[in-house]
């Protein structure tokens, strides 16, 4: 293993992970995160010359449905009307972002 990251380093992750992690566990993970780091790493040895960018490979393009209009026998104005807390057009309803 040529790079091992530090105390600081690991205790940097677990707070960006939002983990806690004990201060016994901190050399268990420094190890074990220097040990996948260097294994990533191997894919820097990998000849890649001539090959194309791949994002996808189901081979499948577009695959879109076209957009159908159903009327189920009601107005949007119609169906507002049904509910309790309505407001310009618009349901209203308990706020969810604090």
């Amino acid at each position: 293993m040529s790079q091992t990251l530090t105390r600081d380093e690991v205790l940097k992750i677990a707070k960006l992970a939002k983990l806690e992690i004990a201060d016994d566990e901190i050399d268990v993970y420094i190890n074990e995160l220097s040990e996948i780091i260097e294994y990533v790493k191997q894919l820097d040895k990998v000849d890649t010359e001539g090959l194309s960018p791949t994002n996808q490979v189901t081979g499948l393009n577009n695959v879109f449905r076209e957009d159908k209009v159903l009327y189920y026998g009601y107005t949007p104005e119609e169906l507002l009307k049904t509910l309790n807390n309505v407001q310009d057009s618009y349901v209203k309803v308990k706020r969810v972002i604090e």
